[in-house]
């Protein structure tokens, strides 16, 4: 099954749970969903490695379990976490998905949303590189967009209601994608 949405001469596809304008390089944080589970939410994060530096090879190490301990001083804080997420979408907007959609990826920890626990059951985890307080650029929004509409043609839960910010599901453990992400551009030009 395939599904076709067109943003600014952006045409993306969702094939057998895979977005096909991305790179795919599988992480081992992830686990199958539970049984007949909707997904129907969307979250957006903010990560950079390290911190406010763009451009490294770390997010990836990171989500693969392969990160240089000794690269940064920082790094020994989160040596030991096992995170993923669905996608991450670097600063000139090239997509790399870690995991497939049918796959529950370790991105929202302890979350809730809409009076339901656990997000990363019934949700897509969207990876921004940046953080909460530099401006994303033109290319992360538009390959978001139409990231998302490739999304929403191929699950029909999933409404631009239901798109929100790390901040959302876990309030008050988290603020990404912060105060830098604009959601007025972003839902404007997600409903062009």
């Amino acid at each position: 099954m395939s599904e076709y949405k067109t943003l600014n001469k952006l045409q993306f596809r969702v094939i057998s749970d895979r977005l096909l304008e991305a790179g795919f390089c599988e992480s081992p944080n992830q686990n199958p969903r539970p049984e007949r589970q909707v997904v129907d939410l969307l979250v957006i994060h903010n990560i950079s490695l390290p911190p406010k530096v763009f451009g490294t090879p770390y997010v990836k190490q990171f989500f693969l379990n392969q990160l240089e301990v000794d690269a940064d001083p920082y790094f020994s804080e989160i040596e030991s976490l096992k995170v993923s997420a669905h996608l991450f979408i670097d600063r000139k907007g090239e997509v790399t998905q870690f995991v497939s959609f049918d796959c529950r990826a370790w991105h929202a920890g302890v979350s809730s949303f809409d009076g339901r626990e656990n997000c990363n059951d019934f949700s897509i985890g969207i990876e921004l590189e940046g953080s909460d307080d530099i401006p994303f650029t033109e290319e992360q929004y538009q390959v978001l967009v139409a990231t998302c509409n490739a999304l929403m043609d191929r699950y029909p839960g999933l409404v631009p209601e239901r798109i929100v910010g790390h901040s959302e599901v876990a309030p008050g453990r988290k603020t990404d994608p912060g105060p830098a992400f604009d959601w007025e551009y972003f839902r404007r030009i997600l409903q062009a």
